[in-house]
């Protein structure tokens, strides 16, 4: 298939299910690449604000989806199952020629799984994380869904030796950003001096990660700033609502004197101009990997959640760098290690020990061109192949 021109022009429907930002994200860039072979594509489903400035026609708020830990989730269980009837109803009288579950499989899968009894050809996007926990589902998965587009190269033969379909097509991340991450640059475009401490807050991108987790990076940076008086701290926000509530924190006393600045989006260029990077576990971390900065991971959630997960980890790293280099890279403090001391020390550990640096540097290189495919063609591909579009073509 020539993947620069376009390969038909009816008027082919696309469903699509992104659940939070990181989802929203990926859908764009996949809606992007779509059109290139299919000019006159309609997309529908939910998505976010990225997908809706492309043209996407959401069904309903994403930001209803983006909740994290079972807690959390049982509290809002009532409105994100009726969220999904209303969906699956929607979709199935459109009737779209394919759907694609971007990400959030606990939602998305469900999804797939009925709209594929119903005759819809189903793809996910982004293998949930079955090697590291809960492998079992990968039979489960095979099922409800016709293939699954994996962004790391160790997925696809976990599906494929249960008789699924399931292709590597990369990161896009690792495709959109450059190899060479350019800090001086970076600081220039912000107005930073390059002698200035500039260490980059990266709390999450959803409300309930914000709970958790920007009071306490807010207080790790009142330490950090005691060692580093002119320090100064740039927090990139997801959306909307993680704003309003990062405003929200910040506002109370204790933190309202802290030099942090507020971006929205642009967490590449926060974290390329960073000395380093304080960041909440998840696709962040590899985002931050590939602008070649040091981090420290961190995460907490709720005693509950963690108990449960903890017993179904199989893996010795929870961050995605760590996984993918297969050995402690950068350092993990994650539930009870989660406190603002252990935090500013591994901070302030990484920012006054520049050889380590450099040869973290080294390692998120290689890393970097191992995913670096074009990944939104290879996934557009993937899922005209299975709408019967490219047979077609």
């Amino acid at each position: 298939m020539n993947s620069n021109h376009p390969i038909d022009n009816r008027s082919i429907t696309i469903a699509l299910c992104a659940g939070e930002a990181s989802g929203d994200l990926l859908g764009a860039h996949l809606m992007d690449a779509l059109k290139q072979r299919c000019p006159n594509a309609r997309f529908v489903g939910i998505g976010g604000p990225r997908m809706m400035a492309k043209g996407f026609e959401s069904l309903y708020d994403q930001e209803k989806l983006a909740v994290r830990g079972f807690v959390e989730v049982v509290k809002r269980l009532p409105e994100i199952l009726k969220i999904r009837r209303g969906l699956v109803k929607s979709l199935k009288k459109i009737r779209p020629d394919v759907f694609v579950g971007i990400d959030a499989p606990d939602f998305n899968l469900g999804v797939a799984e009925k709209l594929k009894k119903a005759g819809i050809p189903t793809l996910h996007y982004v293998s949930p994380s079955v090697w590291a926990w809960r492998r079992e589902r990968v039979d489960t998965i095979v099922h409800q869904v016709n293939r699954v587009l994996c962004l790391f190269p160790m997925e696809p033969p976990l599906y494929q030796d249960a008789g699924g379909k399931a292709d590597f097509v990369g990161h896009p991340l690792a495709q959109t950003m450059p190899i060479d991450a350019d800090r001086e640059a970076a600081r220039k475009q912000m107005k930073i001096e390059q002698w200035e401490t500039v260490f980059c807050l990266m709390p999450g991108s959803r409300v309930s990660e914000i709970d958790y987790m920007a009071p306490l990076f807010f207080h790790t940076a009142k330490l950090l700033l005691q060692r580093y008086p002119s320090a100064r701290f740039l927090l990139p926000v997801a959306t909307v609502a993680t704003r309003q509530r990062l405003v929200e924190i910040l506002n109370q006393g204790e933190f309202r004197a802290l030099p942090i600045q507020l971006m929205s989006a642009h967490a590449d260029l926060a974290c390329t101009a960073a000395d380093v990077v304080l960041v909440t576990s998840g696709t962040a971390t590899l985002e931050v990997a590939l602008c070649k900065r040091p981090m420290v991971i961190s995460y907490r959630i709720s005693p509950l959640t963690y108990a449960y997960v903890k017993r179904k980890v199989k893996v010795p790293h929870v961050g995605l760098p760590n996984i993918l280099l297969n050995k402690g890279a950068v350092p993990e403090l994650l539930q009870h290690d989660a406190r603002p001391e252990k935090l500013a020390a591994a901070v302030a550990e990484w920012y006054e020990s520049p050889r380590d640096v450099a040869a973290l540097q080294q390692d998120f290189h290689q890393l970097h061109l191992i995913l670096k495919k074009d990944t939104s063609a290879l996934a557009a591909e993937a899922v005209l192949a299975e709408s019967g579009v490219a047979a077609a073509a």
